[in-house]
């Protein structure tokens, strides 16, 4: 959907409760892994994800078209929920549960099926330990390094999002990757 497109949406949203259904369909799985890619856990995802969207939906009417992204606006929320989040259980160290697989085991042999079990369970081990790595970041270079290598956003679309300038965006990321790698090589499981 094109930023034309997108403002039309937003603005029949103002009043049509389908309208905003489409930018619900269109964003959540976009937000969703976001906010799991934060969080680590499917279970916190899918309550501030929900969260957001009702957050965006109570505060539509007021929202006004910058020609922005209205993806934007939703990180944005987002990142305020993953915030208040770790505020309120700064105790808890969010963790993914499970891996949700919907393959069918049909003809597939049990060799291969182990093989292709211990690879999630790897992928799943090594996101954990990046993730423990990521959550012990300030929180400002969690933000730019969760959107820029496991969203795929570009530097002015980080800018956007985070509402801050892209030589401030540039060097956080900078900064934050440096003091990632420390974290890492003292936790050296990699």
């Amino acid at each position: 959907m094109d930023l034309e497109q997108e403002r039309e949406l937003v603005f029949k949203a103002k009043t049509d409760a389908d309208a905003f259904g489409l930018l619900y369909d269109e964003y959540y799985p976009k937000i969703f892994g976001y906010v799991l890619r934060r969080t680590a856990s499917v279970e916190t995802a899918k309550d501030i994800t929900s969260e957001v969207f009702l957050k965006a939906l109570q505060s539509i009417k007021n929202f006004r078209w910058r020609n922005i992204p209205f993806s934007a606006y939703l990180y944005r929320i987002a990142e305020h929920e993953i915030s208040n989040g770790y505020k309120r259980n700064k105790h808890i160290i969010f963790l993914k549960q499970d891996i949700e697989n919907s393959a069918i085991i049909s003809d597939i042999s049990l060799d291969d099926e182990s093989a292709r079990v211990e690879a999630d369970i790897q992928k799943h081990e090594e996101f954990l330990l990046l993730h423990q790595c990521i959550v012990k970041l300030p929180h400002i270079y969690q933000e730019v390094i969760v959107l820029r290598y496991f969203e795929k956003k570009l530097i002015s679309e980080i800018c956007i999002i985070l509402g801050k300038r892209e030589g401030t965006v540039k060097s956080l990321l900078n900064r934050g990757l440096k003091k990632l790698k420390i974290i890492m090589d003292e936790n050296a499981t990699f």
